[in-house]
Protein backbone atom coordinates (compact mmCIF):
# COMPACT_ATOMS: atom_id res chain seq x y z
CA UNK A 1 0.00 0.00 0.00
CA UNK A 2 2.77 2.40 0.89
CA UNK A 3 5.97 2.99 -1.59
CA UNK A 4 9.27 1.42 0.56
CA UNK A 5 10.42 5.55 1.14
CA UNK A 6 7.05 6.75 2.38
CA UNK A 7 7.34 7.20 5.85
CA UNK A 8 4.86 4.88 6.89
CA UNK A 9 6.69 2.07 5.42
CA UNK A 10 8.35 1.04 8.66
CA UNK A 11 5.17 1.75 9.99
CA UNK A 12 3.41 -1.60 11.66
CA UNK A 13 -0.37 -2.70 11.21
CA UNK A 14 -3.09 -3.90 12.97
CA UNK A 15 -6.37 -5.44 12.39
CA UNK A 16 -9.59 -3.74 13.48
CA UNK A 17 -13.36 -4.00 12.73
CA UNK A 18 -15.44 -1.77 11.20
CA UNK A 19 -19.15 -0.87 11.94
CA UNK A 20 -20.11 -3.23 9.97
CA UNK A 21 -18.07 -6.23 11.41
CA UNK A 22 -15.66 -6.30 8.55
CA UNK A 23 -11.51 -7.16 9.48
CA UNK A 24 -9.95 -3.43 8.15
CA UNK A 25 -6.12 -3.47 8.03
CA UNK A 26 -4.73 -0.12 9.16
CA UNK A 27 -1.28 1.62 10.03
CA UNK A 28 -0.39 2.44 13.70
CA UNK A 29 0.27 5.66 14.86
CA UNK A 30 3.26 6.68 13.21
CA UNK A 31 5.79 9.09 15.99
CA UNK A 32 7.65 11.93 14.48
CA UNK A 33 11.43 10.57 15.32
CA UNK A 34 14.35 12.39 16.04
CA UNK A 35 15.88 13.53 13.07
CA UNK A 36 18.94 15.72 13.34
CA UNK A 37 19.64 18.17 10.89
CA UNK A 38 23.42 19.95 9.86
CA UNK A 39 21.52 22.71 7.53
CA UNK A 40 19.51 25.56 8.12
CA UNK A 41 17.67 27.63 5.38
CA UNK A 42 15.43 31.02 5.49
CA UNK A 43 11.44 30.21 3.85
CA UNK A 44 11.66 32.17 0.63
CA UNK A 45 8.42 32.86 -1.47
CA UNK A 46 7.92 30.03 -3.80
CA UNK A 47 9.22 27.47 -1.34
CA UNK A 48 6.97 24.27 -1.50
CA UNK A 49 7.88 21.41 0.97
CA UNK A 50 8.48 19.08 -1.97
CA UNK A 51 10.78 21.18 -4.06
CA UNK A 52 12.92 21.91 -1.03
CA UNK A 53 13.24 17.85 -0.79
CA UNK A 54 13.75 17.61 -4.71
CA UNK A 55 16.78 20.45 -4.00
CA UNK A 56 18.10 18.50 -1.12
CA UNK A 57 17.57 15.32 -1.99
CA UNK A 58 16.15 15.20 -5.59
CA UNK A 59 13.67 13.51 -4.41
CA UNK A 60 10.06 15.48 -4.14
CA UNK A 61 9.13 12.65 -2.31
CA UNK A 62 11.23 13.26 0.69
CA UNK A 63 9.29 16.13 1.53
CA UNK A 64 8.57 14.33 5.15
CA UNK A 65 12.41 14.11 5.94
CA UNK A 66 12.64 18.13 6.58
CA UNK A 67 8.77 17.79 8.34
CA UNK A 68 10.47 15.59 10.54
CA UNK A 69 13.38 17.60 11.26
CA UNK A 70 11.42 20.52 12.11
CA UNK A 71 8.70 18.45 14.28
CA UNK A 72 5.22 19.15 12.13
CA UNK A 73 2.72 16.84 10.84
CA UNK A 74 1.59 18.97 8.56
CA UNK A 75 4.19 19.50 5.89
CA UNK A 76 2.55 22.86 4.86
CA UNK A 77 3.70 24.44 8.00
CA UNK A 78 6.97 24.54 7.01
CA UNK A 79 6.75 27.21 4.18
CA UNK A 80 3.61 28.90 5.74
CA UNK A 81 5.63 31.91 7.51
CA UNK A 82 8.55 33.82 4.89
CA UNK A 83 11.63 33.88 6.77
CA UNK A 84 11.22 31.11 8.89
CA UNK A 85 14.58 29.10 9.47
CA UNK A 86 13.56 25.41 8.68
CA UNK A 87 16.32 22.68 9.77
CA UNK A 88 17.17 20.25 6.66
CA UNK A 89 18.64 16.94 7.24
CA UNK A 90 21.16 14.67 5.76
CA UNK A 91 20.00 12.76 2.95
CA UNK A 92 20.29 9.54 4.52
Amino acid sequence: MFDSSSRYAPVGDYTVKDTQGRQVKIKKIRFIPSTPARLTRQVVQGDRPDLLAYLYYQAPERFWRIADANEVMDPAELVAQLGRLIRVPPKS
